[in-house]
């Protein structure tokens, strides 16, 4: 199933219950779809939710409401049946901002493009958190919600642990060659896997966070996104415009999945019920792919290339910073942010964003 947008999209996200799934566009605009097994995407509406680009989107409130985040600063809430706005809040972040996730039912967090966090508490109507501890762009973030903490990437090179119960900078790992695109937690909370613009894999181990202890070198171009299938494996979303199983230690491209374009991937998003695949790329499309046709495909290349360095499988072979270390980065500036429409914009706060929700 597929459906071209007029312009480029940069995400999405499904409905929590119903199939739906929702998009953002570089032009600010949202778009509604139905899907079904039997037919193509049919589209509910499509909505000029902001001035300038439309970056990040999730749904929330059990699916009642969509929340948007854009290069014009702010985060919009919308109705999810009519795509009309509820509540909208200007200037949320100084910068433009970049993700936008859900902690849990009344909490959200949003990351801008000078590496600054905030978590936003629905119930106080307010912002409840902020850290600004990266240098450049926040490319992707994760809630590990037993340590109520918030895993961060940077395009300053460098992976950050932020804790929210304390409201500091638990641990932020040493500059990396390269930039961190995007992360995944996985071996039941005991590595964090980060993808990179080389397409190399870096693999950190709870708690250690200083340097990886694993490079994976199973891709060939930048990989953009990763999603999480279970512990053992992850899909990633490549520049090349194809969708892999990996398998993390051992370290393996076990199969491609499917290739939805020559363009680079720009998200990918799993369906509540994990059987269906969306994929986003630069070539306008919204793809949905049926997952466990994905994963009955045939076994293909480069099953067995594994980890450039030595694994760190044990939690005894690491340094002794834990996670208590913050250090201070020196500037590193990276080269793939999003700065579409990007526009400056005041601090000011809006703590009654969530009163009509």
């Amino acid at each position: 199933m597929e459906v071209l947008h007029e312009e480029m999209p940069f995400d999405l996200d499904f409905h929590p219950s119903s199939p739906l799934v929702v998009t953002s566009l570089i032009t600010g605009e949202l778009c509604m779809f139905r899907y079904g097994p039997e037919s193509q995407p049919e589209r509910l509406f499509s909505v000029k939710a902001h001035e300038e680009s439309c970056r990040a989107v999730r749904f929330v409130d059990s699916g009642k409401v969509i929340l948007s985040g854009s290069a014009d600063c702010s985060v919009l809430a919308s109705d999810v049946e009519t795509g009309k706005a509820i509540a909208r809040l200007e200037d949320a972040h100084e910068n433009g901002i970049n993700r936008l996730i859900c902690l849990t039912e009344t909490t959200i967090a949003t990351g801008d493009d000078e590496g600054c966090i905030k978590v936003w508490d629905t119930r106080e109507r307010s912002c409840c958190n902020t850290f600004h501890v990266h240098e450049d762009y926040i490319s992707d973030m994760t809630y590990v919600a037993d340590s109520n903490q918030i895993l961060a990437t940077s395009g300053d090179g460098t992976l950050s642990v932020n804790n929210l119960r304390r409201n500091k900078v638990k641990s932020q790992s040493e500059f990396s060659e390269d930039e961190l695109l995007s992360l995944v937690v996985m071996k039941n909370g005991k590595k964090v896997v980060c993808g990179t613009p080389s397409g190399a894999l870096l693999l950190y181990s709870w708690g250690y966070f200083k340097d990886c202890s694993d490079r994976f070198l199973g891709h060939t171009q930048s990989v953009d996104t990763m999603l999480k299938l279970d512990e053992e494996t992850l899909i990633s979303g490549a520049a090349d415009g194809v969708i892999r199983l990996v398998g993390i230690l051992p370290n393996r491209i076990i199969q491609p999945l499917a290739e939805h374009s020559e363009y680079p991937i720009e998200a990918l998003a799993l369906s509540n019920d994990k059987k269906y695949l969306g994929s986003l790329s630069h070539d306008k499309m919204l793809k949905l792919w049926d997952l466990q046709e994905l994963l009955n495909g045939p076994q293909a290349v480069n099953g067995g290339e594994h980890a450039e360095s030595g694994s760190d499988d044990s939690d005894d072979d690491s340094d002794d910073d834990g996670m208590d270390v913050d250090m201070a980065p020196t500037s590193s500036k990276g080269s793939r942010r999003k700065n579409v429409g990007k526009d400056q914009s005041s601090s000011r706060p809006g703590s009654d964003f969530f009163a009509d929700l």
